[in-house]
């Protein structure tokens, strides 16, 4: 018995051994093939969805001003917040199926590696302000509902309808149109109705925002108001480190928007910078993950007849040496970059055309 034990712990150290040689063996390849810069030499950049163009230039300016990576895409997420017109976060986010909007945000810092999020927040428009200060302040990384309202409004955040005019008139016209076997009828007339029948749809809108500094250190922020016209209290990908966001500050990161429930289902950002980890470019990492998400996707009411996902999933990727990427599951699509080069838009990857 003692000998079978030895052999047996033999064999398990050895194996053990040999994998590590080769986790090691595929690290020095990708360090040798990527060679980092001297501190204070890393190309300063930041990234977002599409919808963080100017969040992008506002971190940027704050980063080359000296200020800390969460601080700056914090700063620039909080243009989106606080836009009444832009309808997937903060003031103006489309509400819940009762008519309450509930926010997501989480936050990781990539120095310390420490994260901060909040979920189904309600009537504070600045979710991602919150969870800094869950990162900062608390032992916990993840607070919701009402402990999250309560924790905001002990830190002097003030409370307000976070539902505006036109984002009630869109959640009115989705009431009276979503189903025929309930008692509302036709909706009202309104004088104006600029939002046309794409809002007829479930929108999944969200901003991602990860910023580099000159000495190779990352952050990373994603807040949302979740999928429109929810069930109270649903929480998406986005509050949930591993999911929403992931950053490792000697590797990458990676943050999403779209199906909050796929990117759940595999812990996208995560699995995402561990193949950054493993010697994978940035865009590549991004498509395998859809390509999994694909794969895993069995529910026919996500499926087209072609088998092919029938939502939207996009990442946008990061890595330490200052490579970046936006993939997305159906394309065309864009998202946004600024570094020394300026303030654009870019094409993102994707995994297959809006016309297939």
């Amino acid at each position: 018995m003692h000998d079978t034990i030895n052999r047996r712990n033999f064999l398990s150290k050895s194996l053990g051994a040999a994998a590590g040689i080769a986790l090691s063996g595929n690290l020095a390849k990708a360090s040798s093939k990527n060679k980092l810069p001297d501190p204070g030499k890393f190309p300063v950049k930041v990234i977002a969805s599409r919808n963080g163009f100017e969040a992008t230039r506002l971190a940027y300016e704050k980063i080359t001003s000296g200020e800390d990576t969460l601080d700056a895409v914090i700063a620039g997420v909080n243009l989106v917040e606080n836009d009444p017109n832009d309808h997937s976060v903060g003031l103006g986010g489309l509400p819940n199926e009762d008519g309450v909007v509930e926010l997501d945000s989480s936050v990781m810092h990539g120095p310390t590696h420490r994260a901060g999020a909040v979920a189904a927040l309600q009537n504070i428009k600045n979710p991602s302000k919150v969870a800094q200060l869950v990162l900062k302040y608390t032992d916990h990384v993840l607070i919701v509902g009402q402990g999250a309202l309560r924790f905001a409004k002990a830190y002097g955040f003030e409370e307000e309808n976070l539902l505006t005019d036109d984002a009630r008139k869109i959640w009115l016209k989705w009431k009276h149109t979503h189903s025929d076997r309930d008692d509302w009828l036709s909706p009202p007339p309104f004088k104006e109705d600029p939002f046309g029948e794409e809002f007829f749809g479930r929108i999944t809108g969200t901003i991602h925002c990860a910023a580099l500094n000159a000495n190779g250190d990352m952050s990373c922020t994603t807040t949302t108001s979740g999928l429109s016209f929810k069930i109270p209290g649903r929480v998406g990908d986005s509050p949930i480190i591993g999911a929403g966001l992931y950053v490792d500050n000697d590797i990458g990161s990676c943050g999403s928007t779209g199906r909050g429930e796929a990117n759940l289902q595999n812990l996208c950002c995560f699995a995402a910078v561990e193949l950054m980890r493993n010697g994978m470019d940035p865009k590549d990492a991004g498509l395998e993950v859809l390509r999994r998400v694909a794969n895993k996707t069995s529910e026919s009411h996500l499926l087209r007849d072609d088998g092919k996902p029938n939502f939207g999933l996009s990442f946008y990727l990061l890595s330490k040496d200052g490579r970046h990427a936006g993939v997305t599951m159906w394309g065309p699509s864009q998202f946004s970059v600024t570094d020394e080069k300026g303030t654009r838009h870019e094409d993102s990857a994707y995994l297959y055309k809006r016309s297939e």
